[in-house]
Order: C-alpha cells, then structure tokens, then sequence
C-alpha cells in the first residue's frame, strides 16, 4: 500500500509510518523533520498545507492507495492556527484526494468532536474542537472512504494491543502505539469505511475490534 500521512513528523504518523516503511509518505513543512520520517523507512515530501494550493497536494497524493489525515497545529499554537491546519488543512487534503481519484480516508479527529466543548474550557481549547468539528462535518459530506478516528488523551505508554473502539465510549487514554495500531487496521478493513470512531484502551485486542466495525 502507498499511504500518504499528512502531519507526518507527528508522534502518531512516525509510529504509523513505522509499520508502514516503504509504504508510507509523510507530508512536512519543516525540513528539519525530513531525517524524522525518513528514519521509519518512509518516504517524506515537503509541502505546507496551511499555504499550498490543492493542485500541489493532489500531486502528492496521485497514485496513492489511501490517505490518512493526522496533522494538528499542536501545543502552544493559537486559535487561529486550529482553524488553517486542524479544519483547512484537512479540508485541502479531502479536496486533494478526490481530484486524484483516492477515495479511502482516515481522519484522526478528537473525542468531544461534534460536541459544544465543555464549560470552563479556555479559548484555544474551543476553537481545537469547533475545527475537530467541521473538519468531520466536511469529510461525512462526500463521496470518500473515509473513517473518522477520534482517540481519547493521547500518552506515550507503549502500546498494548488492546482497545475500546465503538461509535460512544466513556473518556480515557490511549497509548500512541495503539492509535498507529487501529490506524493500520482501519486501513487493511475498508469495511470501516463511512464510520466515526472512539478510542481509548481497553480488553479487546485491536484486529478482531476493527474486523467488527
């Protein structure tokens, strides 16, 4: 499989990209984090989603087998900047994909996506989930493949293997190995397709939770 992963020095895109090796393609702006991803195995190519007009990522993503949205403007970043990489971005990347004829998406959203966010909640958080939101709300209105993942708090506990994966779970953590596991899962079960997604840990191992949904 040829995957291309937006975000792709994130923690989660390296673990992904780890399983994927030669298979994956890890968009980042940063060259600085090209040795990142190519260190995986992966390819690495050098775009700017907040800047780049879609015909220069439907380049990228021509030929590809599936996409996987995992880019965020991460900690310490604005409201702004929620808006043009966590919702534009992945609205590029969906644009992208159906010019170069990609239909199967992956979209790694947020628990408490498609919700008001909680009260007492600053700004910054508010508008991390207002595009988490709309970001999904773009993707369920076309015509793609896509599979809409929101994981619970993220760690960096070594992945176990076992999840809760269902359309409503109760909040909890899940390690970042486990998210890239159910993401490569996701991928090789195209019977996901057109479903949103809670994870957090839990007793079930991940093949035979995805082989269910």
């Amino acid at each position: 499989m040829r995957i291309i992963i937006a975000g792709g020095h994130g923690k989660i895109a390296l673990r992904l990209a780890a399983r994927l090796k030669s298979g994956a393609v890890g968009i980042v702006r940063n060259p600085a984090h090209v040795a990142d991803v190519e260190a995986t195995g992966a390819e690495a190519v050098l775009c700017d989603l907040e800047r780049a007009s879609v015909e220069e990522v439907t380049r990228i993503v021509e030929g590809a087998d599936a996409v996987v949205f995992a880019a965020g403007a991460g900690p310490g970043s604005g409201a702004a900047r929620k808006d043009t990489v966590d919702r534009g971005a992945s609205v590029l990347l969906a644009d992208a994909a159906e010019r170069a004829g990609v239909r199967r998406f992956i979209q790694i959203s947020s628990m408490g996506a498609g919700k008001p966010p909680a009260p007492g909640r600053d700004e910054v958080w508010a508008a991390y989930i207002r595009a988490k939101t709309e970001a999904e709300e773009d993707l369920r209105a076309r015509d793609l493949a896509w599979t809409i993942l929101r994981p619970g708090r993220l760690t960096d506990e070594p992945g176990t293997g076992l999840v809760r994966l269902a359309p409503e779970v109760p909040p909890g953590a899940v390690p970042r190995d486990d998210v890239a596991a159910v993401i490569m899962a996701l991928l090789e079960n195209p019977g996901t397709a057109r479903r949103t997604l809670e994870l957090v840990s839990g007793d079930t191992p991940i093949i035979d939770l995805v082989a269910t949904e």
